[in-house]
């Protein structure tokens, strides 16, 4: 008998943490692992109280026109990974794995881009997590060095997203 691997045995558990999701657009599943212990889980959905999306019955960035990938701010949703850092200790978590699995809320079907949004990003970082494992198909994903989010921020100084003013001398 094969066994699956250890980051798809965690990922399959992500994934159907996921079912719980209330997003419309896409929904996604997350899971905080140490020392092959699960720490926390987390799917995307509004904060608790407030209306979910599928309950409403619209996406509030599709009324505002929001293209994907932008103004998160405006989303109703608490995303997977946060919600699975909020509910774990920063001591528990740091050196530890989170694993993320999206769908399209729609069709269904595996997000073969499926990445953390940049202020999620932020979250893995801080809460000293080391790895982001993330599906791409039933059976591949890929492996993120948090230090690789780290260092590319770095890359993001002023002078390299700021064009100059002609202008100015």
């Amino acid at each position: 008998m094969d066994r699956i691997s250890k980051e798809n045995y965690y990922l399959d558990i992500a994934e159907t943490v996921l079912e719980r999701a209330t997003c419309l657009r896409r929904v996604y599943g997350a899971i905080i692992v140490k020392n092959d212990e699960i720490i926390s889980t987390g799917y995307n959905g509004a904060p608790r109280g407030r209306a979910n999306c599928v309950d409403m019955g619209y996406c509030s960035r599709e009324a505002m026109k929001v293209p994907r990938g932008e103004r998160y701010e405006l989303c109703r949703s608490v995303h997977a990974e946060a919600n699975a850092i909020i509910s774990a200790s920063r001591r528990d978590m740091v050196g530890g794995t989170i694993y993320l699995v999206g769908r399209d809320a729609r069709t269904g079907e595996l997000l073969s881009d499926a990445t953390s949004c940049p202020m999620c990003r932020r979250m893995v970082i801080n809460s000293g997590l080391s790895r982001v494992v993330i599906r791409r198909t039933k059976t591949e994903f890929d492996v993120v060095d948090v230090q690789e989010w780290v260092a590319e921020d770095d890359l993001l100084s002023p002078v390299n997203i700021i064009p100059p003013d002609p202008d100015l001398p």
